[in-house]
């Protein structure tokens, strides 16, 4: 896992709590997790912003904002539910520290960017619940036996809703968001079931799987998708998070 470089003036400060299970773990998706880890953290960094490993929510102190990377399955008793036998990597101090982080985030205004777990984990965390293993249907969310050059991945489009939080991320200039289709790298085999209150869909797959969340009342929001993805082309898989890195800049001049 790659250490952040030291701050520089005028850099967005963004944390990222790290990755706990080990990827000498057998089941190659931990390894797989923590390696997309350090994607978000290298095109954090490209982005214009300087990184920040979060190993406590009592790390918070001088930052500008936050995403919740992928990783493991949240324990199903967060809400409500008793672990299924598809449950994989359910590691209760990664609970811990992310919910422990997002919660002291949104609290604090910070602006907050959920990524695939990430995008689960706001879920719960506002109140809502999840699909422990979802029934195969006519969109393909996980590839079990990958294609060549094609990464652990399926890949479908999902049309992102105009005015969204997650449409700006997306968007080629300032003003309003469009709304815009994009071309996703997926792989998940959990979703979101109940939506949270306070919490609204800004983006929905061909057989209505919850692709994308966002807090209309602060800078909240999380897809369930990798746009971190190697397999993207690079100026796609840097513009979210250019301008996740641009919503925290300003948020930082306003203050």
């Amino acid at each position: 896992m790659q250490t952040p470089a030291r701050p520089v003036s005028g850099r967005p400060r963004i944390g990222v709590p790290v990755r706990l299970s080990s990827s000498e773990d057998p089941d190659p998706r931990v390894g797989e997790a923590n390696g997309l880890f350090d994607y978000i953290v290298d095109l954090l960094r490209d982005g214009g912003a300087d990184p920040v490993l979060l190993t406590s929510a009592e790390d918070l102190a001088g930052l500008d904002g936050v995403v919740l990377p992928g990783g493991g399955d949240l324990d199903p008793r967060l809400y409500g539910e008793e672990p299924g036998e598809a449950c994989y990597d359910v590691n209760h101090g990664q609970d811990a520290l992310d919910l422990a982080v997002a919660r002291q985030s949104v609290d604090a205004g910070l602006p907050v960017l959920g990524i695939c777990r990430g995008h689960q984990l706001l879920n719960v965390l506002y109140g809502g619940s999840l699909v422990q293993d979802m029934d195969p249907g006519t969109v393909a969310h996980r590839e079990p036996a990958p294609l060549h050059d094609a990464g652990p991945w399926a890949w479908h489009e999902v049309g992102i809703a105009a005015g969204s939080k997650v449409a700006g991320l997306y968007r080629d200039s300032g003003g309003t968001a469009a709304a815009v289709t994009v071309k996703i790298a997926s792989g998940h085999h959990q979703a979101v079931a109940r939506v949270a209150d306070g919490l609204v869909v800004s983006a929905v797959a061909g057989d209505g799987t919850v692709e994308a969340l966002e807090d209309p009342a602060r800078w909240v929001a999380s897809v369930q998708w990798h746009p971190e993805a190697q397999e993207l082309p690079a100026a796609e898989r840097l513009a979210p998070f250019r301008a996740f890195v641009e919503v925290c800049r300003n948020r930082t001049a306003a203050r």
